[in-house]
C-alpha cells in the first residue's frame, strides 16, 4: 500500500493511493467498522501492525469505495511535521565520497563508519511545493535524491536481523543543501535545514511492497537532464547497519525518519559546478516509490 497526506476541498486527510486516486483512511475505517481513525501519518503509523493492515487489505480486495481523483487534491509530504529533526546519512555513497573532493565540505575518504547529522523539516515541503531561497542567504543550492526509511516501532540496540520488523515503510526525500553555508560553517546542520529545503514524498509505501533487503533505482533530473543514476545496493553501510548502529544507545521511535544518503552527480560536484537556480525543475525518482517533484524559485 501507499499512504499519503493530501489537502482536498481545503481539508488535510490521509489517505490510500490506489489506482490514479485516494481513498480517505475516515472511508476505509467506516468499511472496516474500526472507530477513531487517525487523524495525520504520524498517528496512523502507530496504529498500524500486521493484523489491521491485513484487515485494511481484505477490504480493499473485496469491497469498492469511492477514490477521490488524484488530480482534485494536493499532496503534501507524508509526515508534514516530522515530530524530531530527519535523521541523515553523509557520504553513504562510495562514488559520492569521492566526488566531493572539489569542495570545501568534506574530505573525500569512504568513511569507516557511518556519518549521522540531523535536518529540521518544519514543515516537510511536498511534490509539486517550491524550494525557495534568498541569494542574499545562500547562492549554492544542491539537489540530493534519497531514499528514507520510516520508523514503525519504537526500538534501541536493535539486532540487524531484527531491523525490517521496526520499519514502517519508504518514502523519497531531496536533501536540499546550501553548500555555500556548508563550508562557511564547517559543518552540515545549516545549510540542510534552510525552509522549504526537505522536500519528501510523494507517499510513503508500506514496507510489504518493498522486498528486503531493499534494491531500488535512484535517480535525480535537473529539467530533464539525469544528473544522479544509481541503485540503493550501492550504498556503503546499508539499511540493517544504519538502524542497529543508530538505535545503539538511542531509541528510535514510530515516525522518525532516517534518509540513507545520496549517490554521486549532485551539482557540486560538477567541474564546472551545477547549483540550482531560478525556474529549475527538481525530480527525484525512486523505483517502487515514484517522482518527487519541485520547482526552484529564488526570493527577494
Amino acid at each position: 500500500m501507499k499512504f499519503v497526506t493530501y489537502v482536498y476541498e481545503k481539508k488535510e486527510n490521509i489517505g490510500i493511493l490506489k489506482e490514479g486516486g485516494i481513498l480517505n483512511i475516515r472511508d476505509v475505517f467506516k468499511g472496516i467498522e474500526e472507530k477513531n481513525p487517525p487523524e495525520t501519518m504520524q498517528e496512523f503509523i502507530e496504529y498500524l501492525d500486521d493484523n489491521k493492515l491485513n484487515k485494511i487489505q481484505y477490504f480493499l480486495n473485496n469491497k469498492n469505495i469511492v477514490s477521490i481523483p488524484l488530480d482534485s487534491v494536493r499532496l503534501k509530504a507524508p509526515i508534514p511535521y516530522p515530530r524530531r529533526n530527519v535523521f541523515c546519512l553523509g557520504k553513504n555513497y562510495v562514488e559520492h565520497a569521492r566526488e566531493i573532493k572539489i569542495t570545501r565540505i568534506s574530505g573525500n575518504g569512504i568513511p569507516s563508519k557511518p556519518i549521522y547529522f540531523t535536518k529540521v523539516a518544519a514543515p516537510a515541503v511536498g511534490t509539486g511545493d517550491n524550494i525557495e531561497f534568498s541569494p542574499e542567504v545562500t547562492k549554492q543550492v544542491d539537489y540530493e535524491a534519497e531514499l528514507a526509511v520510516i520508523i514503525g516501532k519504537d526500538g534501541a540496540d536493535i539486532k540487524a536481523e531484527e531491523v525490517e520488523d521496526h520499519i514502517f515503510g519508504y518514502t523519497i526525500i531531496n536533501d536540499v543543501s546550501a553548500r555555500d553555508l556548508q563550508g562557511k560553517h564547517i559543518q552540515w546542520f545549516k545549510g540542510k535545514s534552510l525552509d522549504t529545503f526537505c522536500p519528501m514524498g510523494p507517499c510513503i509505501v508500506h514496507k510489504n511492497e518493498i522486498p528486503f533487503p531493499v534494491n531500488l533505482d535512484i535517480k535525480c533530473m535537473v529539467n530533464g537532464e539525469i544528473r544522479q543514476n544509481s541503485n540503493t545496493k550501492n550504498l556503503i553501510f546499508d539499511i540493517p547497519y544504519i538502524i542497529s548502529d543508530l538505535s545503539r544507545g538511542l531509541t528510535l521511535k514510530a515516525g522518525d525518519i532516517i534518509s540513507t544518503g545520496t549517490p554521486s552527480g549532485v551539482g557540486m560536484g560538477f567541474d564546472p559546478i551545477k547549483v540550482l537556480k531560478n525556474g529549475d525543475t527538481v525530480e527525484c525518482y525512486i523505483e517502487k516509490i515514484g517522482s518527487l517533484i519541485n520547482n526552484v524559485v529564488e526570493t527577494a
